[in-house]
């Protein structure tokens, strides 16, 4: 394995209308990183995501996995590399029930059944979820949804795993359950997210991401305490540091 698992370099992309959504960005991340890609919307961190595994490519720049270049000629290598957690789960649980879910990964890569159910069973086992493999996934609370949908790439056994807005329309017990989940895994991540509080918990290294470029590239409690740094790229200090700093009342 590589040491230096993702890198990107000085990667541009244009939408087809013009828009311009990645300006020259460059970074690498090695093996076992937790990293939080933060921003205003609209800066660009779904954009730069979508590159990691190729749904997206490059307009001019570089994106390496694995030390394999992100092409169309090494696709299936980066996406069992690169497992992607969208930020809406109905987008990856379309099947009638989780087990069929976590398992359509491992199908198509044309494992036998005994491996296919074995990675099934041990996916939602990791995430917690085995009481859930034969439920309908479309009557899973949003909490569980998303916990399946961790599942689903789990199955896949990929060292990298990408998540964008993965506390997004969680309630506050079902996103303590998944930093706590997230914490015992051993791949390493790259999380964007508005919700900066959860990415204090989660990340030790965060970039700052705006108008398509690193503005920032740091460890994550010192990108947090330089107010200065969040003001100019429409961010502020996670809620639990502004509580924290403020004058106590009696």
């Amino acid at each position: 394995m590589s040491h230096h698992l993702v890198e990107m370099q000085d990667v541009h992309y244009t939408y087809p209308d013009g828009a311009k959504a990645l300006r020259g960005v460059s970074f690498r991340l090695t093996h076992g990183e937790t990293v939080g890609i933060i921003g205003g919307n609209g800066a660009g961190k779904s954009t730069l995501l979508l590159h990691l595994n190729g749904c997206l490519m490059p307009t001019s720049g570089a994106v390496r996995v694995d030390n394999f270049p992100v092409s169309t000629a090494t696709l299936t290598h980066v996406r069992k590399t690169v497992g992607m957690v969208f930020q809406n789960p109905d987008d990856q649980l379309f099947m009638p029930t989780v087990e069929e879910d976590v398992a359509f990964g491992p199908r198509n890569m044309g494992l036998p059944s005994d491996e296919v159910n074995a990675r099934v069973d041990a996916a939602l086992e990791t995430v917690g979820a085995l009481a859930f493999k034969h439920r309908a996934s479309h009557r899973l609370s949003g909490g569980e949804k998303r916990t399946v949908a961790i599942a689903t790439v789990l199955s896949m056994s990929p060292d990298i795993l990408v998540l964008d807005e993965p506390t997004a329309g969680l309630d506050p017990r079902a996103r303590r359950h998944l930093i706590e989940l997230l914490k015992t895994l051993e791949h390493t991540l790259i999380i964007a997210t508005h919700d900066l509080d959860f990415v204090l918990d989660v990340c030790d290294r965060t970039l700052v991401i705006h108008e398509g470029c690193i503005a920032a590239d740091d460890a994550t409690e010192a990108i947090f305490k330089n107010v200065e740094l969040l003001d100019q790229n429409n961010l502020e200090p996670p809620l639990s540091m502004q509580r924290k700093n403020s004058p106590t009342i009696f």
